[in-house]
């Protein structure tokens, strides 16, 4: 499977095109629009959330509510681009044009981006590094979403952690509701409450804030990935999804920072049989050995780091002049940290989706399915 996104913040419409998805799978609005509403959700959201609200159009690919085995096109609508028309038209003339960016923000692409392809009006930079692009691979991981529900896996994810603030209550998946009714995506509500307190009071001193966030999912088969070289390690595949999402600065598979501190025999997972399966009592791994699944539950965490920009703005260069400047100030979000563990349990769910077609192939989705409960039942009695 593969996908390739395109457009602008400002400009008329996301564009996605997904290829390789077996037919016969079950797919509407239905299946892809909460994925959109979710990502768009979440306390210290910016007015462009209330500007928007995004649904995804199905173009191509799909007829009678099931995948044909073409390509999938999705485009979701930029309603703000009717106050955008003329600055983001791609006709030539109008320079410089109104709303132009030239006092770069720090921690945003804005001066290296606009190094690299020579722009001196950075707009031509930021529209495309907005972090609105998360739209489209939400609508595309929506998509991958649904593939693996169809073959018995789910996904879930919550904040860990939101600027120092630790959820104390552990993940459970009986606590699924709590999670998707709570605006920190958190099960605890006291760490829910100071959470709140503390992006209240950001955006009073025109600040940002980060966090961390957990992604799970349960049911994968074993044998995902491989371990015979190394573009084809199913946890460095995961990490560059999750790193390639704005703001996603760091990433771990399990334990992986703790383990890092502890002796050998504290980490790994031993292994028993017992009633003619495999099992393991512990799951420092995160359900990942070698590059492959092991059939644990996979636990991704991800660091964010604060959004770039900043109502109290950094200083900064303008680009043109080469003055001293503050930097540019753009419509943006407090925290946007709930809203980053659906995009990545999305972007997460589309390497998984891509790995399992990868294993089992199948051009119908009954194939698919076929085979993998196969692949489990051979893994249970090995």
């Amino acid at each position: 499977m593969r996908y390739l996104t395109a457009g602008e913040s400002h400009g008329p419409q996301l564009t996605a095109i997904l290829e390789g998805l077996p037919s016969q799978l079950p797919l509407g609005k239905a299946d892809i629009d909460p994925w959109l509403r979710r990502r768009q959700g979440g306390y210290g959201r910016g007015r462009r959330m209330v500007i928007e609200t995004d649904e995804a159009e199905i173009l191509s690919g799909v007829r009678a509510g099931r995948t044909t085995g073409a390509p999938v096109t999705l485009v979701i609508a930029n309603k703000d681009h009717r106050n955008w028309t003329e600055i983001m038209s791609p006709e030539p003339g109008g320079e410089p044009r109104k709303k132009a960016l030239t006092d770069a923000r720090p921690g945003h692409a804005d001066l290296t981006g606009g190094i690299k392809y020579r722009h001196k009006d950075l707009r031509d930079v930021l529209e495309r590094a907005s972090a609105r692009e998360t739209a489209a691979r939400v609508a595309v991981g929506s998509v991958a979403l649904k593939l693996l529900s169809e073959l018995g896996v789910q996904g879930a994810n919550y904040v860990a952690n939101l600027a120092g603030i630790e959820t104390q209550q552990a993940f459970s998946w009986d606590a699924l509701d709590t999670i998707e009714a709570s605006d920190l995506r958190t099960p605890d509500g006291d760490a829910a409450a100071r959470m709140r307190e503390r992006i209240d009071q950001a955006k009073k001193d025109g600040d940002t804030l980060g966090g961390i966030l957990e992604v799970r999912f349960r049911g994968l088969p074993v044998g995902l990935g491989s371990y015979v070289h190394w573009d084809r390690k199913l946890d460095g595949r995961i990490a560059q999804a999750c790193l390639s999402v704005q703001a996603m600065k760091g990433v771990e598979i399990g334990r992986a920072f703790d383990n890092a501190t502890r002796p050998g025999s504290g980490v790994h997972d031993a292994v028993y049989y017992r009633e003619g399966t495999y099992a393991r009592d512990t799951n420092g791994a995160g359900g990942l050995e070698a590059g492959m699944t092991n059939g644990e539950e996979l636990i991704v965490r991800v660091a964010m780091k604060p959004i770039a920009t900043l109502m109290t703005p950094l200083p900064t260069v303008n680009v043109v002049t080469h003055e001293p400047a503050d930097a540019a100030r753009e419509r943006s979000d407090t925290t946007a940290v709930p809203a980053a563990g659906v995009i990545l349990q999305c972007v997460i769910g589309w390497v998984l989706a891509e790995a399992m077609l990868e294993k089992f192939g199948g051009d119908t989705l009954p194939e698919l399915q076929e085979r993998v409960a196969q692949a489990r039942s051979f893994a249970q009695t090995y």
